[in-house]
């Protein structure tokens, strides 16, 4: 048997019962036991008629007991009394009397009390006390009417035969309803019926009191009472007056854990009502209840606390009477300690206490084997000293049964308690052998439990026969016991465990092992993690290998298995993880490594940190300062949440103005919790603050109690004041209209003033509520003195600034003078101009608009439309750099100056484009001729870029280092292909070829490949064949770097030796299918390729369908005549279509000249005016490109770009950027203009203003 010592620990606490009895597991030895009472009948017992009366008396013992009886202390013999009959048991001396009646049972009431013998000793019962009681009858009496007058008292009496049990008393009348009771009406606890003051209407005949005797189930009822009442005319107010009790005070006692009931009734009129009292002190309300109208006040169990006087007062409106009951709380005996049966070896000292306590003190007598000790000899060795009694050096003779009785007025106590001396051998009741193991470093319990009499001596040995004690980790308990403390790895072996007494010797084994401890090698690290995130802790620990660990996670204190939330925790392999972490998730987190031995733990704080909880409890105060424009605002810190808070952010909200947005007032340090604020005139106030620490801003306060702060006269003016015509003739006054938080007044107007710049005249002046006035009938382009002025209902604002205006402007008279074109390059050219004359301006000067558009090369012309480019220059520069231009091209120019109204008359000029380097050429392939040459197929370059002059090809291998590349010309500009001849088999090879013009050659297009011999055999990688009734396709994956060739497809029937091919059809290696057709259907076809008689691949495909096509047989079908006369009817049906088709299409003619002149290149529309200003694609790069995205125009012509296009819906300036010399450079777009609507007030120019380019 294997025993885990950390489950040991608690048997060391069973020692002492031992001296209590003897344990079940001594066998083989018949011990005697002295008489113990087991059961008995109640201290007091009432029968009634009919009932059989059962004393019980039984007790255990060896040998068997012995009963008898003593009654009033006189013996009784039940067995000889007639109608007793004794229980024949062999532990019980009962009896029971039967043939009850009143006066049978009358003769055996008295005090009972019953003794349990043999050898050993007496035990005695209680006294119990038989009570008889007969059948209840009420005495016959003669009950006189009880007549009263109206408003007197009157008390109907009851008086019940008395019984040994509590009797139930209930009032009814002849029809058994009860009669109602309240203030005025009461049954007392004496079962009399209280009337306070008498009505007419309590004037009844038949007043009964019913009394209920629960021990013999019956009720008997008094004889009626007939209460006549005398109605008056004038009833007498008076005091009240206790009818219960009589006199002004009373003594009572109150026994200890027992209910106490105390009553007042009083009479009077108007009827009184009851108080409670305690001159002491308060009754607490948990233990203290008032019945019956408040007239009973009941105790539940009493204690000594409850001693004292209680009063009860009745009152009414003439006047009081008071009742004092002084309680005195007494108890009835009960035990501080009870002797209890003890065994004693020979040569002990025996002791019995009993120690009772009771009010009055009881008094405490002995006797041994239920005889007084004052009547026992007086040379017995016992002593009684102070409650106990005590035998020195008892003896196996001094065996007995010693009882206690403690007495006094409330009631007895009775104790039997033996004294039992026995012999016995010692024996070890632990089992012999038996294994115990715990780790290192704990602590082992050796169990030795021995029991013996006299009791035996422990004593524990190594397996060399020595006493282990000399080792201070070792250390014995009472019991036998053995501990080893601070346990080592050379503690494992055998140990003896030896128990003697005068009569014999014993010994057991215990084998202990030792393991090795748990340890924790990496526990949990203390985490601060931000809220939401998720944190892991690690656990990793050591064990004994021949121990089963188990690692848990607890969460303080908490198994965190147990809480179900498979969401929140993660645990597997040592490991914890907590997701979506929260401010509860904070605390203490501890790993727990255990085994069937030990058990280790590691702890780890995980703190949660993140941005501050809610503000509370904002209060404001200092409200008279409203009146300054100032209030104080006060909080309570916010929870912090592991992170100092910094700073507290006050908001406000207008809930009139401006409902659900919040404005801040400022930022107050974290370790400040009120401030005063500052405030602005005529806004209704709502603050909230919000706690800011470094992980962000937490939650807002709730929103304070609203204030409003008094109005006054606006302290600013409108700002971005400006003069602006949008007609020649007029002038708009605009400005920035004033945030509502400035009105300080529930609304605001302004004073707008203006006058002629430099007159020192008379300002004119306009109020208006919105935030613009227009000023009719002014001069094109006068300058003007404005001024703007907030006023509201409490005044002006500050006297406002002058600011300048301008009235409206027109379109500029004036076209700049162009001072040159200066070619940069084949693709760049700068554009130079003069300024022009700002009085002809008749506006501010916004910029120039510059536009160009290519016209054709100047290698072949082309009649295709424009498309034009626009640039953007500002007012203070004369030049522009076009970059981005089509070399070796005809372009036209035009230069407009523009102000607020439009663009003026333009500046026009053709310029030329010199040659240019050409584009790379186009789809350069490689087809293998043999193992040594190449046929290299190209197409030329998109743009040309000026007059193509031939190619340059390059070569070179890529395998071999130190190879030269290989260069030549090709003069020709229209050829197309090249042999390459003498190459390296099996090299792979790098191709270049450009073109080339007078300018040099152009970008190169590059391809790499290699001759036959480098491709190897042809991979045909992923080839299939799919067929349908009379086609079937065969497809394939060209390998990657695999040499262009040439080869067949043939198709052949299946089963057919003669005919059924298809001639062989020549196919490229890289056009990846081929399909044939006019097979037949449902045939299976043989698929050879070839090249050069080589079989390069074979596969086999069935077309779909039924079956082959059969010639039919011979009918007229097939006669020339019917496949004539067919032949006409389609020939006929044939000419009718065409002759439809005709006159359909009549009259939509025309000639491919009108078409080209009707066609508008959708690029030579003006743009809408969100495009002006980009620029844009001169022309693609493939100048052979057609303009398929052309439309005719709706109405025939194009309106050209002139000085009626106004500029004055582009509000707004130039925002551009320039190089170092005051030049820029545009960039081009793609995009394409927009058509523009017609219409007299449709302008086909574009505006400068807004222009979306970036000028560098």
């Amino acid at each position: 048997m294997i025993m885990a010592l950390r489950y040991v620990w608690p048997l060391l606490l069973c020692s002492p019962c031992l001296l209590i009895q003897i344990p079940e597991e001594y066998e083989g030895h018949h011990v005697m036991e002295p008489p113990v009472i087991t059961e008995q009948s109640p201290p007091r017992l009432v029968v009634f008629p009919t009932d059989d009366i059962s004393l019980k008396c039984e007790a255990s013992g060896k040998p068997e007991v012995q009963f008898r009886w003593m009654k009033d202390g006189v013996h009784f013999k039940p067995e000889e009394e007639l109608g007793v009959t004794v229980h024949q048991s062999h532990h019980s001396g009962s009896f029971t009397i039967t043939g009850n009646n009143s006066n049978f049972a009358q003769r055996f009431q008295g005090i009972y009390r019953c003794f349990a013998s043999n050898k050993l000793g007496t035990a005695m019962s209680h006294e119990i006390q038989l009570m008889a009681e007969g059948a209840p009858k009420w005495p016959k009496e003669t009950v006189k009417p009880v007549e009263v007058e109206e408003g007197e008292s009157v008390i109907l009496p009851c008086h019940p035969p008395p019984s040994a049990e509590p009797l139930r008393i209930y009032w009814m009348n002849s029809k058994i309803l009860h009669i109602k009771q309240d203030e005025r009406v009461t049954m007392g606890q004496n079962g009399n019926l209280y009337f306070a003051n008498v009505l007419t209407s309590d004037n009844h005949s038949d007043y009964i009191c019913h009394a209920h005797f629960p021990g013999t189930r019956t009720i008997i009822q008094k004889e009626p009472i007939d209460l006549r009442v005398k109605a008056t005319n004038s009833m007498i107010d008076r005091k009240p007056r206790l009818l219960f009790p009589t006199n002004s005070s009373s003594h009572l006692v109150a026994l200890q854990g027992q209910p106490l009931v105390l009553e007042c009734i009083a009479e009077g009129f108007p009827t009184p009502t009851i108080q409670w009292l305690r001159p002491s002190g308060p009754m607490l309300a948990n233990r203290v209840t008032y019945q019956n109208h408040n007239k009973t006040l009941q105790l539940l169990n009493v204690g000594e606390e409850d001693d004292g006087e209680y009063r009860c007062l009745a009152e009414n409106s003439l006047g009081s009477a008071r009742h004092a009951y002084y309680v005195t709380v007494e108890a009835a005996p009960y035990w501080l300690h009870e002797p209890q049966n003890h065994l004693y070896g020979p040569g002990e000292t025996a002791r019995l206490d009993c120690q009772v306590q009771g009010r009055p003190q009881p008094e405490v007598t002995w006797r041994i084997n239920g005889i007084p000790v004052e009547e026992l000899a007086k040379d017995q060795k016992y002593q009684i000293q102070r409650g106990a009694l005590i035998l020195s050096n008892v003896q196996p003779s001094d065996t007995m049964v010693t009882q206690c009785e403690a007495r006094n007025r409330h009631g007895l106590l009775l104790a039997n308690a033996y004294i039992h001396v026995v012999q016995l051998p010692a024996k070890i009741l632990t089992s012999d052998n038996q294994t115990y193991m715990a780790v290192e470093g704990s602590t082992a319990y050796l169990l030795c439990k021995a029991f013996g009499a006299p009791v035996p001596s422990v004593q524990w040995l190594d397996e060399e026969g020595m006493t282990v004690l000399q080792d201070e980790r070792f250390f014995p308990y009472a019991n036998g016991t053995l501990g080893i403390r601070d346990l080592q790895a050379n503690d494992t072996g055998r140990y003896f465990c030896q128990a003697a007494n005068d009569q014999n010797n014993v010994t057991i084994v215990a084998n202990l092992e030792v393991k090795d401890a748990t340890q924790i090698t990496q526990g949990p690290r203390s985490a601060i993690e931000k809220k939401g995130s998720r944190v892991t802790f690690t656990c990793q620990a050591s064990f004994d290998p021949s121990l089963q660990l188990s690692i848990t996670w607890r969460g303080d204190g908490r198994d965190l298995q147990e809480l179900g939330d498979s969401d929140k925790y993660f645990i597997e392999d040592g490991h914890l993880v907590i997701h979506n972490l929260d401010y509860s998730d904070q605390g203490n987190y501890s790993c727990v490594a255990s085994t069937e031995l030990d058990m280790v733990e590691s702890r780890a704080q995980l703190l949660v940190v993140g941005s501050p909880g809610p503000v509370p409890q904002l209060e404001l105060s200092d409200l008279h300062l409203l009146k300054q424009s100032q209030v104080r605002l006060s909080w309570s810190p916010a929870e912090d949440h592991n992170a100092p808070i910094e700073k507290y952010d006050i908001e406000f909200e207008d809930k009139e103005m401006a409902p659900e947005k919040w404005n801040s007032l400022g930022k107050v340090p974290g370790n400040q919790t009120s401030t005063t604020l500052k405030l602005s005139p005529y806004v209704h106030y709502t603050f909230r603050v919000t706690a800011i620490n470094k992980y962000g801003p937490g939650e807002p306060s709730l929103a304070s109690e609203t204030v409003v702060t008094p109005e006054a006269a606006p302290e600013k003016n409108p700002v971005d004041v400006k003069g602006e015509g949008n007609e020649t003739n007029n002038m708009v006054i605009t400005w920035k209209p004033l945030w509502w938080m400035d009105w300080n007044a529930p609304q605001v107007q302004y004073r707008v003033q203006w006058r002629p710049q430099g007159t020192r005249g008379i300002w004119q002046e306009q109020i208006v509520s919105d935030p613009f006035l227009v000023v009719s009938n002014t001069s094109t382009f006068v300058p003007y003195e404005i001024k703007v002025q907030a006023i509201n209902s409490q005044g002006k604002g500050p006297e406002p600034q002058v600011t300048i205006g301008y009235s409206g402007e027109d379109y500029p008279q004036v076209s700049p003078e162009l001072e040159g074109i200066q070619i940069l390059n084949s693709s760049t050219v700068l554009v130079k101009w003069w300024p022009v004359d700002l009085a002809q301006v008749k506006g501010h000067l916004r910029g120039y608009n510059v536009t160009y558009w290519w016209e054709g090369s100047q290698r072949k012309h082309s009649k295709r439309h424009i498309h034009k480019g626009h640039v953007v220059v500002p007012a203070n520069t004369t030049s522009v750099i076009l970059g981005g231009l089509r070399p070796y091209s005809f372009y036209h120019l035009e230069v407009q100056a523009f102000n607020g109204r439009g663009l003026g008359p333009a500046s026009e000029f053709p310029f030329s484009t010199p040659e240019g380097v050409p584009g790379h050429p186009e789809a350069l392939h490689l087809e293998c001729q043999s193992d040594t040459s190449l046929l290299l197929h190209w197409q030329p370059p998109l743009s040309h870029n000026g007059v193509l002059t031939g190619y340059v090809l390059s070569y070179h291998p890529l395998d071999e280092a130190g190879k030269e590349q290989l260069s030549f010309d090709l003069p020709d500009p229209e050829l197309q292909t090249h042999n390459l001849t003498n190459l390296i088999p099996n090299l792979r090879y790098r191709f270049q070829l450009q073109a080339t013009t007078k300018e040099g050659p152009g970008e190169a297009i590059v391809r790499e490949g290699g001759t036959m011999a480098l491709s190897g055999i042809p991979d045909f990688g992923n080839i299939s064949a799919m067929a349908g009734e009379n086609y079937s396709v065969v497809s394939w994956v060209p390998k990657e770097g695999q040499c262009n060739f040439q080869f067949h497809i043939r198709f052949k029937a299946l089963g057919e030796e003669k005919g059924g091919a298809y001639l062989a059809q020549y196919v490229s290696y890289n056009q990846s299918s081929y399909t044939q057709w006019d097979l037949q259907p449902d045939t299976d076809y043989e698929i050879h390729l070839l090249r050069e008689q080589e079989l390069l691949h074979r596969m086999v495909v069935k077309t779909n369908g039924t079956g082959r096509v059969r010639l039919p047989a011979a009918g007229f079908a097939t006669e020339g005549w019917f496949i004539g006369f067919v032949s006409a009817v389609v020939l006929l049906l044939l000419i009718l279509l065409i002759f439809c088709f005709i006159k359909r299409s009549k009259g939509g003619k025309y000639s491919v000249k009108d078409k080209e002149d009707t066609q508008v290149d959708s690029e030579a529309r003006p743009m809408k005016d969100e495009t002006f200003g980009e620029y844009r694609s001169l022309e693609s790069d493939n100048e052979e490109k057609a303009f398929g995205s052309s439309q005719p125009s709706l109405n025939g012509d194009i309106k050209p770009l002139g000085s009626d296009d106004s500029l004055a819906d582009y509000g707004g300036s130039v925002d551009v950027q320039f190089n170092e010399d005051g030049s820029f450079i545009g960039q081009y777009s793609g995009k394409k203009e927009k058509e523009a609507a017609g219409g007299n007030d449709s302008s086909g120019a574009t505006s400068p203003v807004n222009p979306a380019v970036t000028l560098e």
